[in-house]
Formats: C-alpha cells, structure tokens, sequence
C-alpha cells in the first residue's frame, strides 16, 4: 500500500440495512450481531448502535452468517481470546473469519475448500470442547455438509476438514441444527428441514459419518427454522433433548428426544397426562444408547409464518452447572416477535412477550435473536430493518425498543451533502431516500439515520439538494419518468434543532408545513399542515372506520432523540410541492448550481433527442432550456463553482461543455455548447470540477482518469495529465480544494476501493500523485457510486475534511481525512 503518513484516515460512520432472508442475522458470544449486507458482512455492536466494520471477499450477495460461537454457547466462551464467524454466500462460497478480541481485529482465515455448487441457505454449528466445534451448511443444491474445525482459541491456525457430506435428494433443506445427545460427547444429532414438511434427524459421531435415524412428520408446509436446547438434565443427569421446529404453516412445535431408559414402567401413569402418551414417536439407537422422539407441545399463536424460532441462551450458576430456561423466541412475518414460556401448573406453553413493527411500510420479521444473557432480543425486517427491544423492569418484564444502525436495504445511487454540511442525504434502489446527521450526545456527535423524506414506489436512482437560500429542499429522479420536488416540513427543522444544536428559526418561520403523509393507493406525499392536524384530532374521536382509502394518519413528531424504525418509516417524510414532467425514459442524473437557481436533469437514452440536458428554474420549475449534445445517456453532470460552465459526460465516451450566461438584473438564461470531445475509450462515469478552478477531472470504464483545463481564448478543453492506470473502472471522482497545491480528488473504483491523490496544476509541469489508498476493510465491497466531500466552510480552521461514500453494497460511508 503506498500511503503518505502526514494523512490519516478513519472511517467515522456505516449506515446499511439487512439483506431480506431468513438465516442471515447472528449474535456473537463476543456481545456483537454480524449481518450481509448485499455482499458484505457487516458487523454492528448493539451497545452503541453502530456498525463498526464491513468483511470484504464475498463475489456475491450474502445469505447467511453464523457466530462461533453464537450466544447459545456463550457460556463455554469466557476467557476466549479469539471469536470466529462464518458467512455463506449465493454462489455457495463459505468463508471463515477470526476476530481477536483485545486487539478489536478482524482476519480473513480461509474460504472452505469444498463448497456448494449453489446458493448457502443456513449454518449451524455447535462447540464440542474449548478447541473444537463441529457445524454443518446446507444449501439450494439439495446437500448438507458437515465440517469439523479446530479452534486456536489462545493463538495457533484454525484448520476445517470436511467429515461428511449428505445428499438430501430433489427438495432441500433450508435450515438446520446441530447438538449433542444426552449421555454421551461423542455423539450427535442433525435435524434438519425443508421444503418437504417434515423434519429429518441424522446421527453421527464427533470423526464419523452421519446416518439417517428417523423422520418427524406433523408440519403441513414448509420447515423454515430448527433448534435444538442443550440436554434436560434429571437428578443432575442428561435424559432430554428438545427440539423447537417452526413453519410456513404457522404452527410451533417442540419435540423431545428421552432416552429410553428415562421412562421406567412405573412412571407410566405420570406420562397418561402429557401429550407425548398419545402421539408415541420413532425410536433410534446411535451406539449403545437408545432414544425415543415424541411430540411434546405445539403452539399456535402466529397469524402469518414463523421464520425463526431460538431457545433462550443457556447461563453458568453460581455453582458452576449450566441452566437453560424453559423460554422460546419466534419471529413472524405476520410483524410480530413473541416469547413462549410453560405454565407452572399446566405445563402448557404460553404467549408471555408480544413486540412488533407498527409501521405501514412493515412486511414482517425474517428472524429474531436473544442477546447472550438473554435480556434482549432482536428481530430483522422486510425492509432491511432491526428491532431491539431490551428488558429493562427489575422484578417484571418490560420491553423498551432500543436504538439500533440503519440504512438502505437497496443499491446506493446517489448522495449529496445540505450546502453546509450539516446533514447527508442518500437515494437507493431500495425506493426510499434518507437523511443521516451527527447527533450530539454529550461532548460529541454520533451519525444516525434521523428522517425518511422520500418512500417511493420505483427505484430512485439520483437527487440534487438545491443550494440556495431558504427551507431545505431537494430533487429526486426514479424510474418513472419524472423529477419531484420535496420540501422540508417544520417537524424536520425542529428535529434538526436537537440534533445538530443549531437554531433553525430563520427557517421555521415560513414553514406552515408540520409533515406529509402517503396516500393511500399513490404514489404522492401529501402535506399535513399544523392547523389541519389538530382539526383532524378533534374530529376523530367520534369516528374509528379503517378502510382502504382511509389508512391511518401519519402524525409527524419533533424527535429529540434519535429515532428507531417506526418512527422513521411512518412520521419523517417531506411533503412533495412540484413535479418536474418531460424526459421520455428513466431519469439517470440530476445536479443544481451553487446559487441554487438551476437544476439540471438526464435520462436514459439510445438517441441524440432523447438524450438531451433540460434545465429547471428553481421557484418556479418551468423548462428554460434544452441542451443537445450527446448520443447516449448522459452520465455525471455537474457545475462549475462560479457556475458559468455545465460540464455533462457520458456513455457515448465524450464530454460536453456548456457556457451559462445569466443577464444581470434579470431572471434570463443564455447557454452555448462551447466544446464536445471524445474524452475516453470507455463509458464515461464521473466527473468533478476544481473548486478554485476551472479545471476539472474525468473518470471511466477505461480504467482512467484525465485532469482537463477549459481554455476560454479558444472556448475548448486541453487535456492537462492522465493519472496511471488503475486496475478497475473508476465510478466516482470528488475534487476538494486543500491547505496545499490544487487540492485532493477522490476516486471511487468498480471494486469498493478509494484512494486519495494531491494535484499540482503548474502550467509547465501538472503532476498528480498517490496520497493513500484506503484500507480495504474500510471500503466499499462493490462498486462506489457516488463521492463526494462534505462542505466546512464553517470551519476552515480544521485539518480535518469528511468524505462521504454510497456504493452498490447497499452502504452509506463516512471517512474522516486529517492532514497532519
């Protein structure tokens, strides 16, 4: 890594959503919850509620990760000084990582050598002793592999062999369980389930083959989720092994596995009450012990189906036993996470804990998970989301929600800082835009997700902030053809108040919008006004209908801390005040001029016509100009600082450059294509002007970048330099001016990689030369989408700049770059 040691780069914040499938969200014994992310792992602490890294080497998306170990085994674990994780991918590639504790380092150990021709769809994996585990993986390609690994926990290389693969004929299997049997270490049990309805259990040994033992029949659907506890223990001996089974069918059953032995004849009238008398089950016989599988319980609570459901984590007495309490979690998609514990008396299990999502946008709950002593739980959503609650009654249950990261759950497209940089604003794929600001606490600030303007229905896929004076407002561009104006509402203004401690009376003063709400069959976000709600809350004590047309009302609040999921998905949009129609396909790029009196929009194109500039009065949004040039889509545009040029590139490999003439004392516009040149061999994706300046850089799918000057005698561009090549397509450039020479650019490559290089404009010699290259821990995993530097003018004092990044990997990044 070349790297130049008077800069220093940190990466001071993540925003990213949870990849929507079932398996994909574990909770370490180490206290923290790792989660793909697109294909990245990424690894968040629930005590501060942020995402302290990403794991790159994943080709594709992420299915499912598992801790080793996971809270289950969180007792075995103290004095580890080594964690590892495992993550399974679409394409069927595990890979194992270690994470050292002390040093709060993460380490790529290897990926397994015999992986699955298809798509990873669950792990499992239970630790054996302090230096061994055994897990297994099951996956699209209708097999199941079952692995052993020694674990270095005190140093040492961690090695994996393979002990046994199952072939699970024409349906797979897509979750799974691993655990040992009662009375014995060496053997073990392997349920697993799928898309045939029943459970199959195979027995094997800790350096053997595993064998099929019988086949559980009573599921009517498919088998989404399997746990087993660890053994019941009678008169301090293991008999028992549970097993908790959920499905599409909606129903929770638990099965027991007792050793024949445990059920002597003269108990037979005791067992005439229990469940397990009437529905006697199979019998298998590993070695020399024999056990005898029965239903024990079924549980109907759930409306929708169950994805997940988990035993509540085993603790270590005082006397030094271990203790697992009676206690299930299930997760549904029906938006409801529920805790189930046995009657005293009865014995029969009980719904004792219900949370859920509130919001409209909620689709349900993928999963839910117990924090390694059990006083959380968190569960993840349709839409990228967690939800953590926290049981903070002493002597009694009460579940208070709990702040946790969030972020888009789609590709990243577009970003761009409010003028003073006082908030980032992001568009996805995910069809919604959001807002993250630092939030102080106390003597510093913490980066959180704190409005949602924007819920759409097509993917958006760029946004300009209009840079004027007055009330925030923004211009986003989907797949639908048309460009839509959105305006901050006072709840917003008032909430930044709180958030960033700077007084926003200026803006509130005009602002009679308190929020908006999303109609109900629209696509559109209707203002709320102040006067309006409290209208409405008089009236609706009398009338409680709920119909189609008339969903609930969203009530737009003023957060003074910040914000968990409901709140954002359901009282932070901005009211939508114009529509910006006339581009004939999908909007592509979007940008506004430093005064704030342009907005300059492309679209999709395959012809001259169809691929043209338009320019948008700000205020007024009428059309005051068309500009003709290129043949494709127009890719990247972009303003001078002094705004007299627009500078547009393309997929067609040429840049445009347009002059624009504002007459003095009136409103009037005059522009003039001033040059149009081949700039690359390649599509052209990027562009970034010179902030003191009128040279700008170039960026391609050739691999290069290219330093040009606007020589205005001869109204054309000169090519200054071409940086070196670099090994994958530059994607995203963002110049900034710095303390020395001509300033830092940006670059943002195909691979997720960003590096910083100085540039010295001198007339006789321009040179550009490597500053850092991030550290690719720190980067994107796919490809960066959009760069750009964060505006500080308030504080020019500071060495410190921020760069902010959106990639493909579904991330939101922010670096802090200190020249020292």
């Amino acid at each position: 890594m070349t790297e130049n040691k008077s800069i220093n780069v940190q990466r001071i914040f993540i925003g990213s959503g949870c990849n929507r499938i079932v398996n994909n969200v574990s909770w370490g014994a180490c206290g923290l919850i790792s989660f793909g992310s697109q294909n990245a792992v990424s690894i968040f602490s629930p005590q501060t509620a942020k995402i302290l890294t990403t794991l790159p080497d994943h080709k594709v998306s992420v299915n499912c990760t598992h801790w080793l170990p996971n809270t289950k085994f969180a007792f075995k674990a103290t004095g580890w000084e080594k964690h590892y994780l495992l993550s399974g991918d679409a394409e069927g590639v595990i890979i194992l990582w270690e994470f050292t504790l002390a040093e709060n380092k993460w380490k790529y150990v290897s990926q397994l050598p015999k992986s699955h021709k298809k798509g990873v769809t669950c792990i499992t994996a239970i630790v054996t002793s302090q230096n061994d585990a055994i897990f297994a993986s099951t996956s699209s390609d209708c097999v199941v592999n079952v692995w052993k690994i020694d674990l270095p926990a005190f140093g040492g290389d961690c090695t994996v062999t393979c002990l046994d693969t199952i072939s699970v004929g024409l349906k797979p299997m897509v979750t799974l369980s691993l655990a040992e049997l009662p009375g014995s270490t060496t053997n073990l049990i392997l349920a697993m389930g799928g898309l045939d309805n029943k459970i199959h259990l195979y027995r094997g040994e800790t350096k053997g083959q595993f064998v099929r033992a019988c086949e559980l029949k009573g599921h009517t659907d498919w088998i989404r989720s399997l746990d087993f506890s660890l053994p019941v223990t009678i008169n301090e001996e293991p008999h028992n092994l549970l097993l908790v089974s959920s499905s599409q069918d909606k129903g929770i059953r638990i099965w027991k596995m007792a050793l024949i032995d445990s059920i002597p004849n003269s108990s037979k009238t005791k067992a005439e009450n229990t469940l397990a008398y009437y529905i006697k089950g199979p019998i298998f016989t590993p070695g020399s012990f024999s056990y005898q599988v029965s239903l024990e319980s079924y549980i109907i609570g759930h409306e929708d189906w169950v994805y997940s459901v988990e035993w509540h984590p085993p603790s270590l007495t005082e006397s030094g036993s271990c203790f697992q309490p009676q206690s299930i979690l299930s997760a549904s998609i029906d938006k409801t996470m529920m805790i189930w514990q046995p009657e005293r008396t009865t014995g029969i299990w009980v719904n004792v804990v219900s949370v859920g999502e509130l919001s409209h946008s909620a689709l349900g709950f993928y999963g839910g998970h117990w924090s390694p002593n059990g006083d959380s739980i968190l569960a993840h959503g349709y839409g990228g989301s967690f939800h953590l609650w926290k049981n903070v009654g002493t002597g009694f249950d009460n579940w208070k929600p709990q702040k946790v990261p969030s972020g888009h759950f789609g590709s990243v497209t577009d970003i761009a800082w409010e003028r003073f940089g006082e908030h980032l604003i992001s568009v996805s794929h995910d069809q919604t835009s959001r807002i993250f600001a630092s939030w102080i606490e106390g003597d510093h600030g913490t980066w959180y997700e704190i409005a949602r303007p924007q819920v759409h229905g097509h993917d958006i896929n760029c946004l300009a902030m209009i840079n004027g004076k007055g009330n925030y407002r923004y211009v986003s561009g989907a797949d639908e053809k048309v460009g839509r104006v959105f305006e901050a509402p006072l709840s917003f203004l008032k909430t930044l108040n709180h958030a960033t401690s700077h007084l926003h009376d200026d803006l509130q003063a005009d602002v009679q919008v308190l929020g908006a709400n999303m109609s109900a069959l629209g696509l559109s976000q209707k203002p709320i006004y102040a006067q309006a709600l409290s209208e409405t809350r008089d009236r609706s004590g009398n009338e409680g209908f709920d119909t189609l047309e008339s969903i609930p009302d969203a009530v737009p609040s003023v957060l003074t801390e910040p914000p968990i999921e409901e709140q954002l998905a359901w009282h932070t949009l901005w009211p939508e005040s114009h529509k910006l129609y006339g581009h004939g396909n999908e909007l592509f790029s979007l940008c506004c001029d430093h005064q704030g009196k342009l907005v300059a929009s492309s679209c999709k194109a395959q012809s001259m016509s169809v691929a043209e500039i338009w320019l948008w009065e700000v205020g007024s949004w009428k059309t005051v100009g068309r500009l003709q040039s290129h043949s494709l889509t127009v890719t990247r545009m972009e303003f001078s600082h002094d705004d007299k040029y627009l500078l547009a590139v393309s997929r067609d490999r040429h840049l445009s450059l347009f002059s624009i003439d504002r007459a003095e004392g009136s409103d009037e516009i005059s522009y003039q294509l001033i040059t149009r040149q081949e700039a690359h061999k390649r599509i052209v994706w990027a562009c970034s002007w010179n902030p003191s300046g009128h040279q700008f850089a170039t960026g391609s799918r050739d691999k290069t970048v290219k330093i040009w000057e606007v020589q205005k005698e001869q109204s054309c561009v000169q090519q200054l330099i071409t940086l070196p090549a670099f090994k994958s397509s530059v994607t995203a450039l963002s110049w900034t001016a710095s303390h020395t020479n001509d300033g830092v650019l940006a670059i943002g490559m195909e691979t997720g990689l960003i590096e910083l290089w100085g540039l010295s404009l001198n007339k006789s010699e321009p040179k550009a030369n490597l500053l850092i290259q991030f550290d690719p821990f720190m980067c994107h995993v796919s490809s960066v989408n959009r760069l750009a530097w964060r505006n500080t003018e308030k504080n020019d004092e500071s060495n410190d700049m921020q760069l902010a990044s959106c990639g493909a990997d579904h991330c939101v990044r922010i670096f802090k770059v200190s020249f020292i």
